[in-house]
């Protein structure tokens, strides 16, 4: 099933079952999606929805740690929530070890000893991880290689 299926039946559910929250989140990440169609001038295949929806989950950990900052816990547990939803529609994302393997089988392919190729690893890295790993954790762990 198209991802855009499953989340239009996912939204039919929730507002059958009458869960707000669910179809408030998911109403949003429709409208992302539509939001994207629009920009690109077609319907989005399914690999670009998963990067929108990638986008949207983003958003959502940069609030969570911003509202942590802020002492603001109930923020907190609504973005949790929103989270979770969208990391439904996400391949599962790969453990710091499982990245850190795929970051060294880079660097050793491309021949990088120093942080000067780090743009061209972290390049490559995010096309070869595309959906299964956070931006921000490939690059601790490629500024942690490049830097021994």
């Amino acid at each position: 099933m198209d991802i855009k299926d499953q989340l239009n039946s996912d939204i039919v559910k929730a507002m059958k079952s009458g869960d707000k929250a669910t179809t408030e989140t998911l109403r949003g990440l429709k409208s992302a999606i539509k939001y994207a169609e629009i920009d690109i001038g077609h319907d989005l295949d399914n690999e670009e929805t998963l990067t929108v929806i990638a986008k949207q989950a983003k958003q959502r950990r940069d609030s969570i740690t911003e509202f942590k900052k802020a002492g603001r816990n109930d923020l907190v547990e609504k973005e949790t929530t929103e989270l979770a939803l969208l990391e439904k529609y996400l391949p599962a994302q790969l453990s710091e070890d499982d990245i850190e393997k795929v970051v060294q089988a880079v660097i050793a392919e491309l021949g990088v000893t120093d942080m000067k190729g780090m743009g061209q690893v972290m390049q490559r890295t995010m096309a070869d991880l595309k959906g299964q790993a956070d931006g921000k954790i490939v690059n601790q762990i490629v500024r942690k290689l490049l830097s021994n």
